[in-house]
Protein backbone atom coordinates (compact mmCIF):
# COMPACT_ATOMS: atom_id res chain seq x y z
CA UNK A 1 0.00 0.00 0.00
CA UNK A 2 1.39 3.32 -0.60
CA UNK A 3 2.15 5.71 1.70
CA UNK A 4 -0.64 8.48 0.45
CA UNK A 5 -3.20 5.61 0.86
CA UNK A 6 -1.99 4.67 4.21
CA UNK A 7 -2.16 8.69 5.06
CA UNK A 8 -5.26 9.45 3.45
CA UNK A 9 -6.82 6.66 4.88
CA UNK A 10 -5.82 7.38 8.19
CA UNK A 11 -6.92 11.20 7.95
CA UNK A 12 -10.45 9.50 7.01
CA UNK A 13 -10.55 7.24 9.83
CA UNK A 14 -9.61 9.92 11.71
CA UNK A 15 -12.51 12.46 10.66
CA UNK A 16 -15.16 9.40 10.97
CA UNK A 17 -14.17 9.36 15.16
CA UNK A 18 -14.19 13.12 15.45
CA UNK A 19 -17.24 13.51 13.75
CA UNK A 20 -18.80 10.49 15.70
CA UNK A 21 -17.65 11.93 19.05
CA UNK A 22 -19.39 15.16 18.54
CA UNK A 23 -22.82 13.47 18.11
CA UNK A 24 -21.99 9.95 20.19
CA UNK A 25 -25.56 10.48 22.01
CA UNK A 26 -27.56 10.43 18.46
CA UNK A 27 -25.06 7.38 17.30
CA UNK A 28 -25.69 4.09 19.20
CA UNK A 29 -29.40 3.79 19.98
CA UNK A 30 -32.51 2.66 18.06
CA UNK A 31 -32.66 6.29 16.79
CA UNK A 32 -29.14 7.15 15.18
CA UNK A 33 -28.34 10.20 13.68
CA UNK A 34 -24.37 9.61 12.83
CA UNK A 35 -23.37 12.34 11.04
CA UNK A 36 -20.02 10.76 10.11
CA UNK A 37 -22.28 8.02 8.06
CA UNK A 38 -22.00 10.78 5.18
CA UNK A 39 -18.32 9.71 4.49
CA UNK A 40 -19.37 6.01 3.16
CA UNK A 41 -19.57 8.45 0.03
CA UNK A 42 -16.48 8.81 -0.33
CA UNK A 43 -16.14 5.09 -1.79
CA UNK A 44 -18.50 6.00 -4.94
CA UNK A 45 -15.22 8.34 -5.84
CA UNK A 46 -12.31 5.84 -4.94
CA UNK A 47 -12.72 2.22 -3.88
CA UNK A 48 -9.63 2.94 -1.90
CA UNK A 49 -12.07 4.77 0.89
CA UNK A 50 -13.48 1.83 2.55
CA UNK A 51 -10.03 1.36 4.07
CA UNK A 52 -10.04 5.03 6.03
CA UNK A 53 -14.32 4.01 6.35
CA UNK A 54 -14.15 0.60 8.24
CA UNK A 55 -11.18 1.86 10.54
CA UNK A 56 -13.04 4.64 11.25
CA UNK A 57 -16.22 3.16 12.10
CA UNK A 58 -14.07 0.28 14.15
CA UNK A 59 -12.44 2.40 16.02
CA UNK A 60 -15.50 4.79 16.83
CA UNK A 61 -17.51 1.16 17.70
CA UNK A 62 -15.06 0.67 19.86
CA UNK A 63 -14.13 3.70 21.43
CA UNK A 64 -17.58 5.16 21.93
CA UNK A 65 -20.11 2.51 21.71
CA UNK A 66 -22.01 1.10 24.88
CA UNK A 67 -22.85 -2.29 22.81
CA UNK A 68 -20.04 -3.99 23.91
CA UNK A 69 -17.90 -5.98 21.44
CA UNK A 70 -21.05 -6.97 19.27
CA UNK A 71 -21.07 -3.82 18.02
CA UNK A 72 -17.79 -4.21 16.24
CA UNK A 73 -18.77 -7.35 14.79
CA UNK A 74 -22.30 -5.82 13.62
CA UNK A 75 -21.67 -2.79 12.86
CA UNK A 76 -18.35 -2.99 10.97
CA UNK A 77 -19.83 -5.86 9.05
CA UNK A 78 -22.71 -3.75 8.05
CA UNK A 79 -20.50 -0.70 6.43
CA UNK A 80 -18.11 -3.73 5.13
CA UNK A 81 -21.35 -5.15 2.97
CA UNK A 82 -22.54 -1.96 1.92
CA UNK A 83 -19.47 -0.34 0.91
CA UNK A 84 -18.77 -3.63 -0.88
CA UNK A 85 -22.14 -3.79 -2.81
CA UNK A 86 -21.04 -0.21 -4.03
CA UNK A 87 -17.71 -0.59 -5.10
CA UNK A 88 -18.96 -3.39 -6.77
CA UNK A 89 -22.12 -1.69 -8.10
CA UNK A 90 -19.76 0.93 -9.62
CA UNK A 91 -19.21 -1.44 -12.91
CA UNK A 92 -22.96 -0.98 -14.12
CA UNK A 93 -23.90 2.68 -12.60
CA UNK A 94 -22.31 5.25 -13.96
CA UNK A 95 -22.79 8.91 -12.50
CA UNK A 96 -21.61 10.46 -9.63
CA UNK A 97 -25.09 11.21 -8.17
CA UNK A 98 -26.54 7.54 -9.25
CA UNK A 99 -24.03 5.62 -7.48
CA UNK A 100 -24.20 8.15 -4.49
CA UNK A 101 -28.11 7.47 -4.60
CA UNK A 102 -28.02 3.49 -4.63
CA UNK A 103 -24.81 3.99 -2.37
CA UNK A 104 -27.46 6.11 0.00
CA UNK A 105 -30.19 2.91 -0.84
CA UNK A 106 -28.08 0.24 0.19
CA UNK A 107 -26.97 1.67 3.50
CA UNK A 108 -30.53 2.28 4.38
CA UNK A 109 -31.69 -1.27 3.37
CA UNK A 110 -28.30 -2.81 5.05
CA UNK A 111 -29.82 -1.08 8.62
CA UNK A 112 -31.55 -4.32 9.31
CA UNK A 113 -28.22 -5.75 10.39
CA UNK A 114 -27.72 -3.09 13.17
CA UNK A 115 -31.80 -3.69 14.31
CA UNK A 116 -31.08 -7.01 14.62
CA UNK A 117 -27.70 -6.30 16.90
CA UNK A 118 -30.18 -4.01 18.32
CA UNK A 119 -32.60 -6.46 18.96
CA UNK A 120 -30.08 -9.29 19.98
CA UNK A 121 -28.97 -6.81 23.02
CA UNK A 122 -31.16 -4.09 23.94
CA UNK A 123 -34.15 -6.19 23.08
CA UNK A 124 -35.97 -3.93 20.78
CA UNK A 125 -38.49 -4.64 18.46
CA UNK A 126 -36.76 -5.42 14.64
CA UNK A 127 -38.47 -4.26 12.93
CA UNK A 128 -39.58 -0.74 14.47
CA UNK A 129 -36.28 -0.65 15.00
CA UNK A 130 -34.87 -1.00 11.62
CA UNK A 131 -37.39 1.47 10.34
CA UNK A 132 -35.92 4.16 13.16
CA UNK A 133 -32.13 3.49 12.14
CA UNK A 134 -32.83 3.17 8.35
CA UNK A 135 -34.64 6.72 8.74
CA UNK A 136 -31.66 8.10 10.53
CA UNK A 137 -29.10 6.62 7.96
CA UNK A 138 -31.29 7.69 4.63
CA UNK A 139 -31.19 11.15 6.14
CA UNK A 140 -27.42 11.34 6.82
CA UNK A 141 -27.19 9.92 3.40
CA UNK A 142 -29.22 11.99 1.88
CA UNK A 143 -27.71 14.96 3.72
CA UNK A 144 -24.08 14.05 2.43
CA UNK A 145 -24.45 13.64 -1.05
CA UNK A 146 -24.31 17.79 -1.47
CA UNK A 147 -21.64 17.69 1.05
CA UNK A 148 -19.26 14.69 -0.81
CA UNK A 149 -20.42 17.06 -4.11
CA UNK A 150 -19.11 19.84 -2.93
CA UNK A 151 -15.93 18.35 -0.91
CA UNK A 152 -14.64 16.75 -4.34
CA UNK A 153 -15.38 20.06 -6.56
CA UNK A 154 -12.75 21.20 -3.87
CA UNK A 155 -10.51 18.32 -2.91
CA UNK A 156 -10.83 16.22 -6.03
CA UNK A 157 -11.54 13.17 -4.20
CA UNK A 158 -11.10 10.22 -7.34
CA UNK A 159 -7.19 11.45 -7.05
CA UNK A 160 -6.92 11.91 -3.29
CA UNK A 161 -6.10 8.79 -2.57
Amino acid sequence: MKVKTMATSGIIAALYVVVTFLIAPFGFTNIQFRLSEMFNHLVVFNKKYIIGIVLGVFVSNLLFSELGPIDLVFGVGQSLLALSITIFSAKFIKGIYARMLFNTAVFTFTMFIIAWELNIVLKLPFLLTWFFVSVGEFAVMLIGIPVMIALNKRLHLDKLI
